[in-house]
């Protein structure tokens, strides 16, 4: 059952969509102002497997003029 992430382009409010079937058929509307323009963005995780006590490794470097970019590794196998 995977939650979406929808933001409003009239309202700019945020909010989520459980969806609990993939054949499952909705009219997405913003809750705040029920209008049907919406954009879906990426939520930010919070995941860790198999770390064993290790997080994350964040690599940060410039991309430009005030401008940075960053690298997750995140612990674990990769198979």
């Amino acid at each position: 059952m995977p939650i979406f992430e929808f933001k409003c382009s009239e309202c700019g409010h945020v909010f989520e969509k459980l969806f609990r079937d993939s054949n499952e058929e909705v009219t997405l509307q913003c809750p705040q102002c029920q209008s049907p323009h919406l954009e879906r963005v990426i939520s930010r995780v919070s995941y860790q497997m198999g770390t064993r006590g290790k997080g994350p490794k964040i690599t940060t470097k410039s991309c430009g003029p005030g401008n940075t970019c960053a690298t997750i590794e995140i612990p674990g196998r990769y198979d």
